[in-house]
């Protein structure tokens, strides 16, 4: 398996842990506050945060470099709306910031990568 092959199947796994701990989170969050507005920004959150994975998933068995780059793109898009709703969860609900800055982090991290990916693999 080549490094190009690895880093692919990290993204996809480290996307799928992403997705696990954004259900974790609305989960703890629906429960132990259950009003409309956050049990709306946490199945918001959780669409978009599993969404991320699908388009990676999907992109890695692409027919094309192009059609890979469009999946990546995809899940960029996804990346930038998780990290949306998750800084909105931490600004309107303080009492969560602590459940919900590690996962700001790593959708930051996500929208980073994915735009190298989207970019390097728009470029050749």
């Amino acid at each position: 398996m080549g490094v190009a092959e690895r880093t692919r199947q990290d993204l996809a796994g480290r996307a799928f842990n992403f997705s696990v701990g954004v259900s974790n989170l609305c989960r703890q969050m629906t429960a132990r506050h259950g009003d409309d507005d956050l049990a709306h920004m946490a199945r918001q959150s959780f669409r978009a945060a599993a969404s991320i994975g699908a388009n990676i998933e999907e992109g890695q068995v692409a027919f094309s470099r192009r059609d890979m780059a469009t999946k990546y793109a995809i899940a960029l898009r996804e990346s930038r709306e998780t990290l949306y709703w998750l800084r909105l969860i931490a600004a309107t609900r303080p009492a969560l910031t602590s459940d919900v800055e590690p996962l700001i982090t790593e959708a930051r991290e996500f929208v980073a990568m994915l735009t190298t990916s989207v970019r390097r693999l728009r470029e050749r």
